[in-house]
């Protein structure tokens, strides 16, 4: 841990969590709050407001009438998903580095990967799968903001089999699972966002196994480099999907197409 908070007070500035990711957050555990008070906390924000209408009237969400109301765009989506999105756009500014962007194209396509099979396979509410996807690898930005090319000077290793966990102990002394429970500590998050965010290299290390897995095996599933023998059987077993045949080929291409689809909206 002293490493890791070395590192920390080495940056000159941690990110902040956008607070109107926050206030989504609270507003959704609160039983009674609605959609009107999530619109109203939208609509302060005009460039949000935009962004979540142009999604929302996307083929990702496949409406057959425009939607031109925030009220009416978050009726329709759900307060779970609308937060998904609000959490998804508003962090989009923190991802400004060559090597964040190719973070958050990562971390959409594990979220989309994540409720693909959360819905498909009822392993989790698919909403709060998506979220858990898509931070589970934030504790990276920590590194992008010490090193911007470390993860680029590391690629032909990685492609050689090593693992970026080792290669992050190796180089920093400390992983991106560890300087993510600092950030999710900072932002307050939610104890199953924090729980992945530090077991889902080692699922059964936590309480929360059927997330845990979901995530390490998403993970694996969306890398570029995907190999049908590169998730453990024992995750498999776990979550009751079979990775090892042509079937997860599958799979992949209708997640990567979701994914890259909402991608191109978002970076528009």
């Amino acid at each position: 841990m002293d490493e890791i908070q070395r590192l920390i007070n080495n940056l000159r500035e941690i990110p902040a969590m956008p607070n109107v990711v926050i206030q989504a957050i609270n507003l959704v555990k609160d039983p009674n709050a609605s959609v009107k008070d999530l619109a109203n906390i939208i609509s302060y924000d005009q460039s949000l407001s935009a962004k979540v209408l142009t999604l929302v009237n996307s083929a990702y969400y496949g409406f057959s009438q425009q939607i031109t109301s925030i009220n009416r765009a978050l009726a329709l989506i759900g307060m779970v998903k609308a937060k998904n999105l609000i959490i998804t756009i508003a962090m989009r500014p923190m991802f400004t580095r060559q090597s964040d962007k190719e973070l958050w194209k990562h971390s959409i396509r594990v979220a989309v990967g994540c409720e693909y099979f959360a819905k498909h396979k009822k392993l989790l509410n698919s909403d709060e799968a998506f979220v858990l996807g898509f931070m589970h690898d934030v504790g990276k930005m920590i590194f992008n903001m010490k090193d911007p090319l470390f993860y680029e000077t590391i690629k032909e290793r990685i492609e050689a089999g090593e693992r970026p966990i080792d290669l992050e102990n190796e180089y920093f002394g400390c992983n991106h699972t560890q300087t993510g429970i600092i950030l999710a500590k900072k932002w307050q998050l939610p104890v199953l966002i924090s729980n992945v965010m530090k077991y889902h290299h080692e699922p059964n290390e936590s309480s929360m196994v059927v997330a845990c897995s979901l995530v390490n095996a998403v993970d694996l599933l969306v890398q570029d480099n995907y190999k049908l023998e590169d998730i453990d059987l024992e995750i498999s077993n776990t979550l009751g999907i079979d990775f090892s045949t042509s079937r997860a080929e599958v799979f992949r291409d209708e997640i990567l197409e979701e994914a890259d689809s909402l991608f191109n909206k978002l970076s528009i």
